[in-house]
């Protein structure tokens, strides 16, 4: 192939817009892309597709836009598919009273409502909301550990989570010096003792993405406020995952038994910590947001601090989380879709299956299988539930699932793909019927 060979931008830009449905410029610029890597190609002594290339970048690009798909692995909080599947109706289009004072006519708190909802809630003083949990942490950090302030925290609590994400370097970011403690199995009291005297703050992590067993020590939520208290330092405690509550009330028959050894907000908040974080869209099953509750002192040093502008959240976030800690504060958390999803019924799932098996007529059983929460939340937990086991190829009949439109995401185990109903909405259940039936 010789340069002069290589189709025109116009030419194979109008192909990639019209066979993946891309905008013009977009497509405009894969096309170039190609292109031009197919000249430095030709250049070298190679031979280029460059028709074939702009292809499988155009369909690449045009899979990865945001869409709605089936959640048919049993991963309740599923990082990849969006956590928590919380659908709050959007706010219509138009303006807010954001940060105006309609009483006084003047400008206002942002989330004042809000604020108000989730301390009262969780039984803090104040609270605040930011974008995620990470920009919680940070926050907290840089307002109450001080400029270049010293940080205690467990070195058994230095966790990493999805995308590399490492708490080291987030204390870094914040300006805190982290002060290591214990060893990674065992921390005592004694070792948080030697240094509370010599740091500004205490971190306690609640280890919501794996769990360490066997020869382990650690420093409980209460023994950690009681020495913060008693040097007057702030201890803020980390707690992840988000369970508002450990006793559940809005559950019928109180918590299910994957919950164990979960720590609550308004249990920490009890045992004296003097801020508690947490996620909004992992066990509160909301949208993504960090939430801070604690003592007036601490959450206002946060919402003061200049990283507080960095982390806020815009009127769409705050009127969704709103509606969440409104149906909490009712006392139908049960209706909150993780909630409902999890507890649902193992005989109820499984008459949804044979439903569905009845209907699409395939080669398939209902086996004993399960479900996690997901999302990094009480790790190593599992939820019994039956599962549709898929005869043929598995990847023959995951591609072919997940190309159904919309995709229906499954899960590969043990030689199969299970569908997993637990973690689809039964108003769901026909489109899983459809994209079986279509096999």
């Amino acid at each position: 192939m010789d340069v002069s060979d290589l189709p025109a931008v116009d030419s194979l830009a109008y192909e990639l817009s019209t066979s993946y449905d891309l905008e013009h410029p977009v497509a405009v610029a894969l096309a170039r892309d190609a292109l031009a890597d197919a000249r430095t190609k030709i250049e070298s002594g190679s031979e280029p597709d460059p028709v074939a290339e702009a292809r499988h970048r155009a369909q690449a690009l045009a899979a990865s836009r945001l869409r709605r798909v089936i959640n048919a692995t049993g991963v309740l909080l599923h990082t990849n598919l969006g956590r928590a599947p919380y659908g709050a109706e959007p706010m219509p289009p138009g303006y807010t009273n954001l940060e105006f004072d309609l009483d006084g006519g003047a400008r206002g708190e942002r989330g004042q409502y809000l604020h108000h909802l989730i301390a009262a809630t969780t039984g803090g003083e104040a609270a605040l909301a930011v974008n995620n949990n990470a920009g919680a942490l940070l926050l907290a950090l840089g307002a109450l550990g001080g400029k270049h302030g010293r940080v205690a925290v467990s070195r058994g609590e230095l966790i990493e989570i999805g995308g590399s994400f490492r708490l080291p370097d987030l204390m870094a970011a914040s300006g805190a010096e982290l002060v290591e403690v214990g060893t990674t199995n065992r921390t005592r009291a004694s070792d948080v003792a030697r240094v509370v005297d010599d740091v500004d703050a205490l971190l306690k992590v609640h280890p919501s993405n794996y769990r360490v067993e066997g020869f382990t020590e650690e420093v409980g939520f209460p023994a950690m406020a009681e020495m913060a208290a008693g040097a007057g330092k702030p201890f803020i405690a980390d707690l992840g995952s988000g369970l508002l509550d450990t006793r559940t009330p809005w559950l019928e028959g109180g918590p299910p038994r994957w919950l164990d050894g979960e720590p609550g907000a308004r249990q920490t908040l009890a045992e004296g910590a003097d801020v508690v974080l947490f996620s909004g869209d992992k066990l509160l099953g909301g949208p993504q947001a960090g939430i801070a509750v604690g003592t007036a002192t601490a959450i206002d040093a946060m919402a003061r601090h200049p990283i507080a502008r960095a982390v806020r959240i815009d009127d769409r976030t705050i009127a969704t989380l709103t509606t969440l800690f409104e149906t909490y504060a009712a006392g139908r958390g049960a209706d909150i879709p993780f909630w409902s999803m999890a507890t649902a019924p193992s005989d109820t799932i499984e008459a949804r299956a044979k439903t569905i098996l009845d209907a699409a007529a395939i080669d398939a059983a209902i086996i004993e299988g399960e479900a996690l929460p997901g999302a990094g939340s009480v790790p190593g937990q599992t939820i019994p539930t039956p599962v549709i086991r898929v005869a043929g190829k598995p990847e023959v009949v995951w591609r072919a699932l997940a190309d159904h439109e919309p995709p229906v995401i499954t899960s590969r185990r043990e030689g199969a793909v299970q569908v997993n109903l637990r973690s689809v909405v039964p108003s769901e259940d026909q489109i899983v019927t459809a994209a079986l039936a279509a096999l």
